[in-house]
């Protein structure tokens, strides 16, 4: 399998991209070759700096002479910079050469290459981001986390469908539960956006729709995916983040007030590790965005060579299931959605 990685994209670009790279070199025997889209002389020196070989037939470097910023707007930063690593890496996925997309870069900017140059599906309107969160009986994705803050009941009803097929075809979950956030879980809590999409997939055969669910439902319940908006999502997700920021902050603090907490925490070092480990973005790497006509993923702005080696397991894993056979499949029959106008 081929990935197309975005090297110019995130907070930390290009050094965590080309640490990401070496990694996923080292450990994803699946991997048959890793694009290195960017400018070409500042990959071509970090790649010195940290060693990685450019003779080795795996890995080489797609020069793009332009960087979408990660505070450009989106769609507009796309038609105008045509020359950038994320439309070129796109292109490379939208004619063959690469299986899959991997971006830590603008957000925005990769969802509207993603949809102008790959385009979406048939019976998907707009594609959404699923982004995972682990609770306590694995992992639920969030879908929409910030693809389509604006969505439409419809929409909605199609993220069920694809979340679905994804937990069932890339994490191995049977019968996946797919809740609707909401404000309560009794079945008419809600706002008319919210009871409009409730009624939607009550109807919508093939998905195992399990209600309204409420944001501590994502920590304490059973559930595989749960739906929102993308609005929704995304301040969703960044506060959850937050928090988890925040507590890990506030415990350092805490700890190290005094010695016999100091102590106690040397002893449970494991837990604390396991606990970090379960809980980073980092282990999760990136999110698939699902709906388009072609792999593409999305990590955080922020990513480490950690996340983006994981967000590369993450593209082979979706394109080693073929999720969007999968995808296409459980859509044929749904009602089509019309195409969206760009």
């Amino acid at each position: 399998m081929k990935v197309a990685l975005d090297a110019m994209g995130g907070d930390h670009a290009p050094a965590v991209n080309i640490g990401g790279a070496i990694d996923a070199l080292r450990y994803y025997p699946k991997l048959q070759h890793l694009y290195l889209v960017g400018v070409q002389e500042q990959l071509e020196e970090e790649c010195k700096v940290q060693g990685l070989d450019l003779t080795d037939p795996r890995v080489s470097i797609v020069h793009a002479p332009e960087v979408i910023g990660m505070a450009e707007p989106g769609a507009k930063t796309v038609r105008r910079k045509k020359l950038s690593s994320i439309s070129i890496a796109m292109d490379m996925v939208k004619d063959g050469r690469a299986d899959a997309f991997v971006s830590a870069g603008n957000t925005g900017a990769a969802v509207a290459a993603a949809t102008l140059k790959l385009r979406t599906l048939p019976g998907v309107d707009r594609a959404g981001i699923a982004s995972a969160l682990p609770n306590e009986h694995g992992l639920c994705h969030i879908l929409d986390a910030g693809a389509n803050p604006e969505a439409k009941p419809h929409h909605l009803v199609a993220y069920a469908v694809m979340g679905t097929a994804f937990s069932r075809g890339v994490l191995g979950v049977k019968d996946p539960k797919v809740g609707l956030m909401s404000n309560g879980e009794e079945d008419e809590k809600g706002t008319a956006f919210t009871k409009e999409t409730f009624k939607l997939l009550k109807e919508t055969p093939g998905i195992n729709f399990v209600g309204n669910v409420e944001g501590r439902d994502l920590f304490e319940t059973e559930l595989d995916v749960v739906l929102c908006d993308g609005f929704v999502g995304n301040v969703m997700l960044k506060t959850i983040e937050a928090t988890a920021k925040a507590v890990s902050k506030w415990l350092k603090t805490e700890i190290k007030g005094n010695p016999l907490r100091i102590a106690g925490a040397m002893l449970a070092k494991g837990a604390f590790k396991a606990l970090k480990a379960k809980s980073s973005y980092e282990t999760y790497g990136g999110s698939p965005l699902l709906g388009v006509n072609g792999v593409v993923i999305i990590a955080h702005g922020s990513s480490t060579a950690l996340a983006v080696r994981n967000a590369i397991r993450v593209g082979l894993e979706t394109v080693e299931t073929g999720v969007n056979v999968r995808i296409q499949e459980a859509l044929a029959v749904i009602p089509v959605a019309a195409p969206a106008e760009l």
